[in-house]
């Protein structure tokens, strides 16, 4: 008899509990099969009314530096740290970019290089979200250096030899 009474003791305890939540029904809950409606996504490319286009700024060490820093951080995975596009993610079997020391890229205006970080091009995703602009224009600035370094005429190597000489 104890074990029918055990019984009936826990079929009446579960149905206490049961009764207990008959309110569940209109407990907050995510409705999972409602579509969900977010404010509509800007295309690349489009600017305010009466927004202007953000000006080069001024070319200092500074700029440089930031430039470099960032390039670092964002573009060396896929240019590399010479801007030969034989970056770390190409070594593992991505596309390569396109070096920076060819031609065509060092015909690239420096507004160019900074909508192409901000809206991205060919297998290039768009880097808006994730660097700043000032930070773009620095990185702008930082690749026609790196290109120079390593495109540098011959009239510029002798003039900088002959300053070198000159000094004590």
């Amino acid at each position: 008899m104890s074990g029918r009474r055990l019984a009936r003791g826990l079929c009446l305890a579960a149905t206490l509990l049961l009764a207990a939540c008959d309110e569940m029904v209109v407990q907050p809950k995510q409705q999972v099969y409602e579509p969900l409606v977010g404010p509509a996504q800007i295309p690349a490319g489009i600017v305010e009314f009466e927004a202007h286009a953000a000006k080069v700024p001024p070319l200092t060490l500074e700029l440089l530096e930031r430039g470099r820093e960032r390039y670092h951080v964002f573009c060396a995975p896929c240019h590399a740290e010479l801007g030969d596009g034989n970056g770390m993610i190409v070594q593992r079997g991505f596309p390569a970019p396109p070096s920076f020391h060819s031609d065509a890229q060092r015909a690239l205006t420096p507004q160019r290089l900074y909508e192409v970080i901000g809206n991205g091009f060919g297998a290039m995703y768009s880097f808006a979200d994730r660097i700043a602009p000032a930070d773009r224009w620095a990185i702008a600035a930082y690749v026609r250096a790196l290109e120079r370094s390593q495109n540098a005429p011959p009239s510029d190597l002798a003039a900088g030899r002959d300053s070198a000489e000159g000094a004590p």
